[in-house]
């Protein structure tokens, strides 16, 4: 769940390669790398009261109609991470006509769950509430997440208690998008994500797979083949089976050229040959989350 990139140059051709560095030098070169002029930003926005409680806005530069929506959480093991270093999933969302919507949330050791969940929530209501303003959809609104930010939004869009908390509700999202997601973890393995989840009395409820209901709203599952952090077999392939057997619309894909950490760097221009994620969640956003098939943009 910890994000690590190494970037390698190697003629005009930047690779992705698995493990190496820890610090967040490389989605700095990712996002140095990125251009942005198919966007309109607004960051520093306040969500919540605490000061992890912002979050950023990329907008399409050339956008005719309010667009649609993506909500996204990075990963990070609930221990790190920050929306700037996701600046290129902003800009490559925008460049596509959709309007992105990057934000932080608490972290341990600040909080445990569910005080994460229940930030992921408020940004996504707010959302829904004001994105309007900023040239987005109020009604074509999807949460997408990337490791750690894949069980945040697998928890607003399942666990209905979250956004009724906010006056909301997961049937005004038109799908989610979970990308090598943790969905059923214990008991718990990784010990920076022991503590987090109060090991070993995790409680059962914190786990997104035991809320699948049939009113959840579609989903689009990513993974990929070679993840060695979180288990795709037992986490997609089992929350996929879940979400079909409740009734509820899912596209369930896996890539065999992308890790745990380079199925999010694929959205980068520059890394967009080991698979096609970008044009995969274009696809699921474009179709309405599956409820009218159209090309990807």
């Amino acid at each position: 769940m910890t994000i690590s990139l190494k970037i390698l140059a190697i003629g005009m051709t930047p690779l992705l390669l698995l493990g190496g560095l820890t610090a967040c030098s490389p989605l700095t070169l990712i996002n140095a790398a990125t251009p942005g002029y198919a966007s309109e930003k607004s960051r520093d926005i306040h969500y919540g009261s605490d000061q992890r409680n912002q979050l950023d806005i990329y907008r399409p530069r050339d956008a005719k109609a309010a667009a649609p929506v993506v909500v996204f959480f990075y990963g990070g093991s609930w221990n790190m991470g920050s929306r700037s270093d996701y600046a290129f999933v902003g800009e490559a969302l925008a460049a596509r006509g959709i309007v992105a919507v990057l934000a932080d949330y608490r972290l341990y050791p600040q909080v445990r769950y569910p005080a994460f969940v229940d930030d992921s929530a408020q940004a996504v209501a707010w959302t829904l509430k004001e994105i309007q303003r900023y040239g987005g959809d109020p009604k074509r609104v999807f949460v997408m997440g990337h490791s750690a930010g894949a069980y945040n939004a697998a928890m607003v869009a399942l666990d209905t208690r979250w956004l009724a908390a906010q006056g909301a509700s997961p049937t005004a999202l038109r799908g989610w998008i979970g990308l090598a997601g943790p969905y059923d973890f214990i008991p718990i393995d990784n010990r920076d994500v022991r503590p987090v989840f109060f090991y070993p009395d995790t409680p059962t409820e914190s786990q997104p797979i035991n809320h699948v209901t049939s009113g959840a709203p579609p989903a689009l599952l990513i993974a990929s083949h070679a993840d060695k952090v979180v288990n795709a077999v037992r986490n997609t392939t089992g929350l996929s089976t879940s979400l079909r057997a409740a009734g509820v619309p899912v596209e369930e894909i896996y890539f065999d050229n992308t890790s745990h950490v380079s199925l999010i760097g694929a959205f980068a221009w520059p890394l967009r040959g080991l698979a096609p994620v970008l044009d995969t969640v274009v696809g699921f956003v474009d179709s309405d989350g599956g409820r009218n098939k159209k090309m990807a943009r």
